[in-house]
C-alpha cells in the first residue's frame, strides 16, 4: 500500500499468534491549508516553547507530569510509566467476540487495515473466515503510540480491519443535553403525524452508496485555487524535509495447532479430540513457524 505501516505485532487469538502489519484505512481529502511566513514564504512550525520565558525547549528538557487537585504535578518517567503497565506493545489482544450491531455509532473512531506478514496468511484467513462463519467481530486492546485504545477487529471483505473505538466514559452523558421525552405519547404525537413521517423516510430511504457524497467545500476551494494559478497568483516555497521515523521490526509467529490448547484452557480441561487431530495435522505436514506466549 501506498501509505506507510504504523503499528507491526500479532493478533492474539488464544494462543495464536498472527503476524500483521497495520495501516490506516482513512486518508484526509480536504483542503492542506499550510502555514507560511507572508515576508519570506517559508514553512512555519510548531515549536515546543516554555510558556513563562517564551523561549524554544529541547526535547530531551522535557518531562511529563501529571496535574494533581491540589495544584502540584507528579513527575513520571516513560521507564515508569511501562513498569506501572507491563504490557506488550506488539500484541492486538482479542478478549472476545461480540454482533456487530451491539456497537454504537458513538463509539467508532478510526479505521486500520491489518495486513498478514510473514508466514501469517494462513491464520490470517483462518481468524478472518472463522469470525464472519460465527457473524462476530471481535474486541481487543491495542497500545499505539504510547496510549491504550479499546478497538474492535471487523472482517470485511478479504481484509481484517481494525477500528479503534472510544472508551465508555469517554462519551457525554445524555443528561447533559435538554432533550423531549422519548415515546410517542409523551410531546402528544399524533398518529396521523407519525405516519406520514414515516412515509416520508421510506420514500427517501436507498441503498448505501458512499461514492455518491462528495465535499462540496474542497471542490469549491480547489476551483478557487485553480482560477488563482491560471492567473499566476502563485508563490514559490522551499519545502524542509522532516526525518522519517523508524518502524519497529516485528519477530511475532504463529502457530495455527495452538487453537486446540486454546479451546482446552477455555474448557478448564483437556480436549483431547482436538489436541489429537492438531497432531495429526501437525505430523502431516511440518509446521512452518513457532509461536511465543505474552510475557
Amino acid at each position: 500500500m501506498a501509505s506507510r505501516v504504523v503499528w507491526k505485532g500479532a493478533i492474539s487469538f488464544g494462543l495464536v499468534h498472527v503476524p500483521v502489519a497495520l495501516f490506516p484505512a482513512a486518508q484526509e481529502t480536504g483542503i492542506d491549508f499550510d502555514w507560511l511566513d507572508k515576508r519570506s514564504m517559508d514553512p512555519v512550525g510548531y515549536q515546543r516553547i516554555n510558556k513563562r520565558t517564551g523561549k524554544p525547549i529541547k526535547s530531551a528538557d522535557i518531562v511529563k507530569g501529571v496535574k494533581q487537585d491540589d495544584g502540584e504535578y507528579v513527575i513520571v518517567s516513560d521507564e515508569q510509566i511501562k513498569a506501572a503497565y507491563p504490557e506488550s506493545t506488539q500484541t492486538i489482544e482479542i478478549e472476545g467476540f461480540v454482533r456487530a450491531a451491539e456497537i454504537a455509532f458513538p463509539l467508532l473512531e478510526k479505521p486500520y487495515y491489518l495486513e498478514p506478514i510473514g508466514k501469517g496468511g494462513k491464520v490470517y484467513a483462518l481468524l478472518r473466515e472463522a469470525m464472519l462463519e460465527a457473524g462476530v467481530i471481535g474486541i481487543s486492546r491495542v497500545v499505539m503510540h504510547t496510549k491504550e485504545h479499546l478497538a474492535v477487529l471487523v472482517p470485511l471483505g478479504p481484509a481484517l480491519m481494525l477500528n479503534t473505538i472510544r472508551w465508555a466514559s469517554e462519551i457525554r452523558p445524555m443528561d447533559e443535553l435538554k432533550l423531549p421525552p422519548a415515546g410517542r405519547t409523551a410531546l402528544g404525537l399524533k398518529a396521523a403525524e407519525i405516519k406520514m413521517a414515516t412515509q416520508l423516510i421510506a420514500d427517501m430511504t436507498a441503498p448505501w452508496k458512499p461514492e455518491a457524497y462528495e465535499d462540496r467545500f474542497v471542490d469549491a476551494v480547489q476551483a478557487l485555487v485553480q482560477r488563482k494559478r491560471e492567473a499566476g497568483e502563485v508563490e514559490t516555497v522551499t519545502p524542509i524535509e522532516e526525518t522519517p521515523r523508524a518502524e519497529t521490526p516485528s519477530n511475532v509467529v504463529d502457530l495455527t495447532e495452538l487453537l486446540a490448547r486454546s479451546l482446552s484452557q477455555r474448557k478448564g480441561g483437556p480436549a483431547r479430540a482436538s489436541a489429537k487431530s492438531a497432531k495429526s495435522a501437525k505430523s502431516a505436514k511440518p509446521a512452518t513457524s513457532t509461536a511465543r506466549r505474552r510475557a
